[in-house]
């Protein structure tokens, strides 16, 4: 028997998370992104993250062709671009400010970190798919992280 799945809800809440946006461009030179919470690291060596999409997600089908993926970690200055990429908008990268990296996918300023991956495989689970990438390339800067706590977004105190 499965647990309730507003109690899985409520547990899963209590877990803080950081935030990022994934972004990856297709074979028609054109930008998509997303926010994703389920975010991991996976493999110190050799170097490896995770991510999971929904199937249901506007970016799943194009993540399912896709070779490469950057992760954008937010920063607490940045709770508009989550909400922004998480939202059902035409153009999200309309007058966004962003470089190009390896890949040629968009790694967005002001952000905490970014990581440019190759993706190595991809697992079906549930309702969403695990995409495995290892990392080829990352930056690191000095800011305080987005975060996710019981449904609503939070800040580290000092």
């Amino acid at each position: 028997m499965s647990i309730d799945a507003d109690l899985f809800r409520a547990v899963l809440g209590r877990f803080t998370t950081g935030i990022t946006v994934v972004t990856i461009v297709d074979p028609h030179k054109r930008d998509h992104g997303m926010t994703v919470s389920a975010f991991s690291s996976l493999s110190l060596s050799p170097p490896l993250v995770l991510i999971c999409i929904a199937n249901d997600a506007t970016m799943a089908s194009v993540m399912r062709a896709a070779e490469t993926f950057s992760v954008n970690v937010l920063s607490d200055a940045q709770e508009s671009l989550s909400r922004r990429f998480s939202g059902k908008l035409d153009d999200r990268f309309a007058d966004l400010p962003s470089t190009r990296g390896r890949f040629g996918n968009a790694l967005l300023d002001g952000a905490l970190a970014h990581l440019e991956c190759r993706i190595i495989t991809r697992h079906d689970a549930g309702d969403h798919v695990i995409v495995v990438g290892e990392v080829e390339a990352g930056a690191a800067h000095d800011a305080r992280p987005l975060l996710y706590y019981r449904g609503g977004y939070a800040a580290l105190e000092h």
